[in-house]
């Protein structure tokens, strides 16, 4: 076996050790066919208010300007799955904020990981990432073999559906790469035909300015009037395009403990949402993404879907 074997094998083995459901592995290098898409995508306005999607243009694009001499990404995907899900007819929270935060936990992950890989392996030089900088994350991590990207822009696999996070290292250590997985969507328009606010345009193309996880969370004015009664009672984030496909119905319950949800967000009606009070915002949602609305915001999510 070569040293870029051994030294692959071994990172492969201990992202399974932290907990990672999958690992694949990438040359670092400039990703062509992903600069015209984006380009495109950014000019149509599709990011609306999320003006932070238009910096960086070309490290987006190109992992050596992010980290000097980068010659491999490692792409890793965590499970969120919940084993129980809200109560019926209440206010809904994506399944991806059940729980901590996962920037917290995946970080001190991918930092135990990279410690690792020095401690065994040598001074190996690299970035951790985990949707927090301008990486495309779903790009490369269907560029290392872990799946494909489906007809509503997210990364899709065939053993475990798509209810996972995607989080990367990028090293300047050359490592045997994976290959390219094949797209297995085919005529199935589920999502499409699904999606409250016909935010999936076209297939592979998201109009991420009309869909409700970017009303929910990322827009900081007013809700818009003639969304009105199109959020299915998502209060923030929403989960439509992935619970109706297919392929998630290999999904299986994380092992995370940190993802585990609060029992009293499970239980929460939608009365108990209506006159949730700042305090309780803060308890239940410690440590939460949901906490990225602030309690100003979440309310006015509430306030739109009750009237």
């Amino acid at each position: 076996m070569s040293t870029k074997s051994i030294h692959t094998s071994f990172i492969k083995t201990e992202a399974k050790r932290l907990g990672f459901m999958s690992c694949g592995i990438s040359k670092a290098g400039f990703l062509e066919t992903e600069a015209p898409r984006l380009e495109s995508w950014l000019k149509s306005n599709s990011h609306g208010q999320m003006s932070y999607m238009e910096n960086h243009f070309d490290k987006r694009l190109d992992p050596t300007l992010l980290v000097d001499d980068a010659k491999s990404v490692v792409s890793l995907l965590l499970n969120y799955f919940p084993e129980q899900n809200q109560i019926e007819d209440t206010f809904k929270i994506s399944k991806y904020a059940y729980g901590t935060d996962y920037h917290l936990v995946i970080k001190e992950k991918l930092k135990e990981l990279l410690y690792s890989i020095n401690e065994n392996i040598g001074a190996v030089s690299g970035r951790a990432f985990v949707d927090s900088a301008p990486v495309l994350d779903k790009a490369w991590a269907a560029k290392s073999g872990l799946g494909w990207i489906g007809k509503n822009s997210n990364l899709i696999t065939q053993k475990v559906g798509s209810f996972y996070f995607i989080a990367e290292l990028i090293i300047d250590l050359e490592l045997d790469y994976d290959n390219i997985t094949s797209d297995h969507c085919g005529t199935c328009t589920a999502c499409i035909d699904s999606c409250p606010t016909q935010a999936i345009e076209s297939p592979y193309v998201v109009n991420g300015s009309k869909c409700i996880s970017y009303y929910t969370i990322e827009l900081k004015d007013n809700l818009p009037i003639d969304m009105k009664g199109k959020f299915d009672d998502w209060a923030f984030g929403c989960d439509v395009c992935q619970d109706v496909c297919p392929w998630n119905r290999f999904s299986k319950p994380h092992n995370e403990p940190l993802f585990t949800a609060n029992p009293d967000l499970l239980s929460m009606s939608k009365q108990d949402w209506i006159e949730i009070t700042e305090e309780t915002f803060r308890v239940v949602f410690k440590n939460s993404p949901i906490k990225r609305t602030k309690y100003d915001g979440f309310i006015r999510n509430i306030k739109f879907l009750e009237q």
